[in-house]
């Protein structure tokens, strides 16, 4: 891939490569209209293996609708939150970026600024007028991604994003390519990769909530947690980090062994009374070299489990404390805790950050980040 030229940047911006994706679909993805946002046609995708696990994804935001999974007795359920329309995902009341894909800057910037080559840029504090959260007040969730449907070991669905220099704030036109697949072995990967034509930040993540129940099969709070991370980044009480790494031993976030989340979610610990419950950066051992595990997850009636692998130096592990059962959804009401998220990211705020991984990318460089979700039954 390369580096977007002069004539890229002032003309061809903003073109849709809608007709460049134009493709059949392979066997084992279907696709279907969804309706328009923005102008532009958003499509459902449909990925099956041979096991009869489904996985959804729309265009819109490159989010992730559903993920169809069976149980211990094979009844297949929908795991994640979602919604059931395309209204659900681009209504003003969805703030919780349920299934989507996250970008220019996941996760937190504090006061939506930082410094780059000498350059203070500033990205819309959407958090509250403090800090900026999961790339401004429209970030790539609510873009509509051009799509192509390709095959990559099974099926598999490719998007792209052409990102305006200046969007939201972040400087270079940053070219975009996310795409899924699913295996016969219940992997659901994410393959990230991008480049810019200016020095420019970059944080990607994927935001689905996941309940190993099944969606609106209560709180997530007896399922069991295991995370590769003897670390974490505390925060402040506006939950950005204060820059320290620190320990997680002698602390409720240490998951280091098999833990149910509710154990010590309501404990006196200043961390967890910040957050309001579990809503912390874990630096995952040995991360941001290869691929490897970093976190999983147990259901013990369904038998589910969840394991997440990651080349990224971090994972945002989120309880769900901020849903409060007014938004509905597949399922039902998205209620308190009933769903956590497994983010797998750089750090936040890592621009604010010297002694954090970097997160700069230069022209004639390419990011590239993968994360992988494994879905089995014990």
């Amino acid at each position: 891939m390369k580096t977007l030229n002069n004539t890229l940047a002032a003309g061809a911006v903003l073109i849709s490569m809608a007709a460049v994706f134009e493709a059949q679909a392979p066997p084992n993805l279907e696709k279907q209209a969804w309706g328009t946002f923005d102008g532009k046609q958003v499509f459902l995708y449909t990925l099956r293996n041979a096991s009869g696990v489904e996985v959804t994804i729309t265009n819109y935001g490159g989010t992730i609708t559903t993920v169809k999974a069976p149980d211990r007795n094979k009844k297949f359920e929908d795991v994640v939150l979602g919604f059931d329309s395309l209204d659900g995902y681009t209504s003003k009341t969805n703030t919780g970026y349920f299934g989507a894909l996250i970008g220019r800057y996941a996760n937190r910037l504090a006061h939506g600024e930082f410094t780059l080559d000498g350059k203070q840029y500033h990205i819309p504090k959407n958090e509250g007028g403090v800090n900026t959260l999961h790339g401004g007040d429209r970030g790539f969730n609510a873009r509509v991604w051009d799509a192509k449907e390709v095959t990559s070991g099974g099926p598999a669905l490719e998007l792209h994003y052409l990102s305006p220099d200046g969007e939201e704030g972040f400087p270079g036109n940053l070219n975009v390519r996310v795409k899924y697949s699913l295996d016969n072995k219940n992997n659901l990967r994410i393959d990230y990769t991008a480049t810019t034509d200016k020095d420019t930040v970059l944080n990607l993540t994927n935001h689905s909530y996941w309940n190993l129940a099944g969606a609106g099969h209560g709180e997530i709070l007896n399922h069991k947690l295991t995370l590769m991370a003897d670390k974490f980044t505390p925060i402040d009480s506006t939950l950005i980090p204060t820059g320290a790494i620190d320990s997680v031993s002698g602390t409720p976030l240490d998951f280091r062994k098999a833990t149910a989340i509710g154990a010590r979610i309501n404990d006196d610990y200043e961390q967890l009374k910040l957050a309001k419950g579990y809503d912390h950066n874990f630096v995952v051992n040995k991360g941001g070299r290869s691929l490897v595990l970093a976190a999983k997850v147990e259901e013990p009636g369904s038998g589910r489990v969840l394991e997440v692998l990651t080349t990224q130096p971090g994972i945002q592990f989120y309880s769900g404390n901020f849903l409060n059962g007014k938004t509905q959804g597949i399922g039902g009401a998205f209620n308190y805790r009933s769903a956590l998220a497994l983010e797998t990211q750089h750090f936040p705020d890592s621009p604010n950050h010297p002694n954090f991984p970097s997160t700069v990318l230069h022209p004639g460089q390419t990011f590239h980040e993968t994360t992988v979700f494994r879905l089995s039954v014990e």
